[in-house]
């Protein structure tokens, strides 16, 4: 810390810290379609309606706020296309497909497992 530096501004990276930029990506990447959005790009470039016919049950405003978000964070690039008509295209920057690749990972767990998730969910739903 240099002199007269308040302490308090220097920048804290522990995600569990309330304000750690590494925690607000991390709530940001975590959401419900956000994760899901980052994992269809992980595939490749998506056309903003082609993005939402692949994130099935998303809105159109939901998406729109999560792409958004996912920008901020430096996870995709928004480039839009002139042509006849204009069109928007996300893409995953360096850092959004190290992230999606982990979430890959994660999915493909979950999938492999997605029969004893159910049989667990039963079992509870059996016993309440």
């Amino acid at each position: 810390m240099s002199a007269g530096e308040d302490p308090s501004q220097q920048l804290v990276v522990d995600v569990f810290a309330r304000g750690c930029t590494s925690r607000a990506a991390f709530e940001d990447v975590t959401g419900r379609w956000a994760s899901l959005v980052l994992l269809a790009l992980g595939e490749g470039r998506y056309r903003f309606n082609a993005l939402r016919r692949r994130v099935e049950g998303v809105s159109e405003k939901m998406l729109s706020q999560t792409l958004q978000a996912l920008e901020r964070d430096g996870m995709l690039t928004r480039e839009v296309v002139t042509a006849i008509p204009p069109r928007v295209e996300y893409e995953l920057t360096p850092l959004g497909a190290g992230v999606a690749q982990r979430l890959r990972a994660l999915a493909d767990l979950l999938e492999e497992r997605a029969g004893e998730v159910q049989r667990a969910r039963e079992a509870h739903a059996a016993a309440r």
